[in-house]
């Protein structure tokens, strides 16, 4: 045991000039896809021109922040055209929206961000579009040419049917799902608003157009793939098979344009449902998982556990590993390199500090759960200084921070009610703080990047005997960690833990061990390997 108490030690003595505290300097390696993706809503990030609204530009001049936080791709929302604020509703596939910049500035922040080994993916909403959308406006006319690229059907019928209306779903709070036009019989469908007809993928010609889109991004522009926005609702819901299909398609035809293209699907569902639609994708959102890790922390332990008398056996039910597994094993039935995208919460949820109701210490371990386990994290853009939000959808997409004053490029679009510098720390104030929750993230992205186990390896969980403890081992390439969090607001003195005595990493310096106990703080996280012979 004193061997070990010494190698802990030397951990402790390291971690004194852990990445918490000083800038790495060295190369970190490749790991997409198996990356940390940053979800950025450009209208809110960063003002390069003094209009008040985000910008192109001012995106491509933080890509040198987005490599120190250690991520390797951005998720862009939508950059087309469109009347909203949201850009949801596309009115040009082909353009970019001008608040935003110009063509040519997106190709210059593509060749930016590729020399930052930073891949760029883009929102490509392809469910619906505008009402403004030229296809639409003709559609409008009964023996318009673009008619059947919607979906129209006749009153009396929907009504005999009893579809006129719509239950409320986690993606959609609209019921009207069927909308007159003036002196006509027939009504279009529009799952999410009236404003964003449903396309009609019953029509080939359709199929054809959207192919074309996709075709023109990935090979004339050159993003290396898309976010697919509501891709749960392509067809009915009584029409899975359908949806399953065209998504099993439309990857075969990116992969024609693009043979490495990089597809994430947004299916707002449970693992059932979501499971057969990775067929069609690279990757799906993970919503349960998301949920768990958010419940399993404002819980304070973990979901339904079950306490062992022994403290190494494997549990069997509830916490994020096994619903990570259990998705593991779902999704890759039908598509065998399948990536598990995981997340805590994105631009259509609370933000994860108000969820934890401005609770700092939950939201740094609910991100370290995030970063800990497999799969490839998104983060949602100022999660990691603390930005706080709750609905409506505005307020979850505030401005971001960067700077106490004289902040230039801070966005001016909206009046934010969360996020001033009187309640959250800007970033500029967060480097200098070893203990920001700026740091936190940092540190957990550069050290799971760092590290091939905890990128690549597989999970494993472990009872120790106390359910205010999430603990798994992280395995790959015959190598082997474990991984503690304490989820509550109590110090936590862990008995058992051998052969693992090394620390690799810990998100506290008042980690402390007598001579067969550890003692890990309130709401921290500490990740051990055994001492090599």
């Amino acid at each position: 045991m004193r061997a070990n108490l010494w190698l802990f030690s030397m951990a402790l003595i390291t971690l004194a000039c852990s990445p918490m505290e000083k800038e790495l300097k060295e190369s970190l390696p490749d790991r997409w896809p198996n990356a940390v993706t940053y979800e950025i809503f450009v209208q809110s990030f960063a003002d390069s021109d003094g209009d008040g609204i985000g910008d192109i530009k001012g995106m491509t001049s933080k890509l040198d922040y987005l490599q120190e936080l250690g991520v390797e791709a951005v998720w862009l929302m939508p950059i087309n055209p469109s009347p909203s604020y949201h850009k949801y509703d596309v009115s040009d596939y082909y353009g970019i929206h001008s608040d935003y910049g110009t063509m040519e500035d997106f190709q210059e922040f593509l060749e930016e961000a590729h020399q930052r080994h930073i891949k760029v993916i883009m929102d490509l909403v392809i469910n619906h579009c505008s009402k403004l959308h030229p296809w639409f406006l003709n559609a409008l006319k009964e023996d318009g040419e673009y008619r059947d690229y919607f979906v129209w059907a006749d009153k009396a019928g929907i009504e005999a049917e009893g579809n006129l209306l719509k239950a409320k779903t986690g993606d959609s709070d609209n019921i009207h799902q069927w909308n007159e036009v003036s002196g006509q019989d027939e009504l279009y469908f529009s799952f999410f608003w009236s404003g964003m007809p449903d396309l009609n993928y019953d029509n080939p010609k359709l199929r054809e157009e959207i192919y074309e889109i996709g075709n023109f991004w990935l090979t004339k522009i050159g993003v290396d793939g898309f976010r697919l926005d509501a891709a749960k609702h392509i067809y009915p819901d009584h029409r899975a098979a359908d949806n399953h299909a065209f998504w099993k398609e439309f990857k075969t035809k990116m992969e024609t344009y693009k043979p490495e293209v990089y597809l994430v699907g947004e299916v707002w569902a449970d693992l059932p449902t979501q499971a057969p639609f990775a067929q069609g994708f690279s990757a799906l959102f993970n919503f349960d998982l998301a949920f768990s890790i958010m419940e399993t922390v404002k819980n304070g332990q973990v979901v339904s556990a079950t306490i062992h008398e022994h403290a190494w056996k494997v549990l069997d039910e509830g916490s994020p590993v096994t619903l990570f597994n259990e998705s593991e094993k779902a999704f890759k039935q039908y598509n065998p390199d399948f990536i598990n995208t995981t997340f805590l919460t994105n631009h259509d949820q609370n933000r994860v500090m108000s969820f934890f109701e401005n609770h700092e210490k939950k939201a740094k371990l609910a991100a370290s759960i995030l970063l800990t386990l497999p799969g490839a994290p998104y983060i949602y853009y100022g999660e990691e200084i603390g930005m706080r939000g709750l609905k409506p959808d505005e307020l979850i997409r505030e401005p971001f921070l960067w700077e106490t004053k004289n902040d230039s490029m801070r966005t001016q679009w909206m009046e934010p009610t969360y996020n001033t510098t009187n309640v959250v720390a800007p970033l500029s104030v967060q480097r200098k703080d070893s203990g920001s929750i700026f740091n936190h993230y940092k540190s957990l992205i550069h050290f799971r990047r760092k590290s091939a186990v905890m990128t690549y390896g597989e999970v494993e969980q472990i009872d120790l005997a106390n359910d205010e403890l999430l603990a798994f081992t992280r395995s790959h390439a015959g190598d082997t960690v474990l991984v503690v969090h304490n989820l509550s607001s109590r110090v936590k003195r862990i008995r058992q833990l051998e052969p693992y005595s090394l620390i690799l990493f810990t998100t506290s310096k008042k980690v402390r061990q007598t001579a067969d106990v550890l003692a890990l703080p309130p709401y921290q996280t500490i990740i051990l390997s055994k001492p090599q012979k």
